[in-house]
């Protein structure tokens, strides 16, 4: 069986939405969310979830270098709570600290996707046999 499984990177102003799945084990950007009221966020993000049906969603859990937490973990950890609240769906948090390597530093739509897809196949790459 092929689940479909969505990549988020959490962000106060942006959410980059990333999708893949358990066959190919590849991840490509899907779209970004600009609303900045949760309630728009989320209708938004049931949308997407209705349309493509994913079987687990996963969060990018940003970090400082050394490991130790900042605001933005507690946020991005929330943010996988209220999606597991509201969808009722496994959620998985994926450290990205590292994928920043390969993101340019400048933020924008199409890098906040593609921010999402880096994390979501650092995911699959990392459970490779969850079929």
């Amino acid at each position: 069986m092929v689940d479909i499984v969505f990549g988020f990177d959490f962000g106060v102003k942006r959410i980059g939405i990333a999708m893949g799945n358990t066959l190919t084990g590849q991840a490509q950007p899907l779209t970004v969310i600009k609303a900045i009221d949760n309630a728009t966020r989320f209708r938004i993000i049931g949308e997407l979830i209705e349309q493509w049906r994913p079987a687990r969603l996963v969060v990018g859990e940003p970090r400082h270098p050394d490991g130790a937490e900042h605001e933005m973990t507690l946020r991005s950890r929330r943010f996988a709570n209220q999606l597991h609240g509201r969808f009722n769906l496994p959620v998985e948090l994926v450290d990205e600290r590292y994928s920043s390597a390969v993101i340019p530093q400048k933020r924008g739509e199409i890098i906040d996707a593609k921010a999402a897809a880096i994390i979501l196949q650092q995911y699959l790459d990392d459970h490779a046999n969850i079929n």
